[in-house]
């Protein structure tokens, strides 16, 4: 049998990747319920452990999820792209499996779980994001503002579950969602974790939180300029100001066009000597 040729791989390419774009679009709604769905189990596990009945309906929008990754890595015309675009994904539904299946004891450790635990706040966190920026689009502050309060919310939970057994450490939920609080708006507090993982979760928090400082400040700055400009006795010039600048400008032009050219003067003729 004869190897495809080159135009018939481009075609077959082609139309794996519609297909996939297909698949995407019909599981975006479903995936997107699920994804919050599965940050609000992780919220409760963090804080409070889950019940049976939840641990279930964990496993069920876990294995969903792997179903939904192995149909895509399948449909995938480039499979190396698509699993170095989705290492995060993998890896936290990756870290379920370790602790479902108890593949060795050292997983068992105080230490290891809280690692995985990391892995999965992570790649929890990824998730949601990819699910916000699907509701939302990946600009505008209702996106911002919306990545921002999942990152409070699991990154407080994340900080509880690491901190919570320490000297001095984090005692309640509402006193990590205080201390992710004021962390994220870079007034920090006195108190720093004590755990690896809490530092690690810490360090993330802290770049988002001075990322998202510098957005807000830029939103706002932009906000109060625009306020400004649309008084007329502000030194600030706004959109209707240049605009009727621009109409004043149109205008002298078509004035200058219709003016009639000026005669340049005729010497008087010399007589003839």
């Amino acid at each position: 049998m004869m190897p495809p040729s080159t135009p018939d791989k481009q075609q077959l390419q082609l139309e794996r990747y519609q297909l996939l774009q297909q698949l995407t679009d019909w599981l975006e709604t479903p995936l997107l319920v699920l994804g919050f769905g599965w940050l609000v189990l992780l919220g409760v596990e963090l804080v409070w452990g889950l019940s049976s009945t939840l641990e279930l309906l964990g496993t069920v929008i876990w294995v969903i999820f792997i179903l939904d990754f192995l149909l895509k890595f399948t449909l995938a015309p480039q499979k190396l792209a698509f699993l170095k675009s989705n290492v995060i994904t993998l890896i936290s539904l990756l870290v379920p499996a370790l602790r479902l299946f108890r593949l060795a004891r050292v997983f068992r450790a105080a230490r290891a779980v809280r690692g995985l635990r990391l892995v999965k706040v992570v790649g929890s966190l990824n998730r949601g994001m990819k699910a916000l920026a699907a509701s939302f689009g990946r600009r505008g502050v209702g996106y911002v503002l919306g990545l921002s309060a999942l990152v409070l919310l699991v990154g407080a939970a994340g900080m509880y579950a690491f901190e919570k057994d320490v000297p001095d450490g984090l005692r309640t939920y509402p006193e990590a969602l205080w201390w992710t609080a004021m962390l994220l708006t870079s007034m920090g507090s006195e108190y720093w974790p004590r755990t690896a993982e809490g530092r690690a979760l810490c360090l993330l928090l802290a770049l988002y939180g001075f990322a998202v400082f510098g957005y807000f400040t830029a939103t706002l700055a932009t906000f109060f300029m625009g306020r400004d400009a649309e008084n007329p006795q502000a030194e600030v010039a706004g959109a209707a100001a240049v605009a009727a600048l621009h109409e004043e400008v149109r205008q002298l032009r078509a004035e200058l066009r219709q003016a009639p050219l000026p005669t340049a003067p005729v010497a008087p003729r010399q007589p003839d000597e």
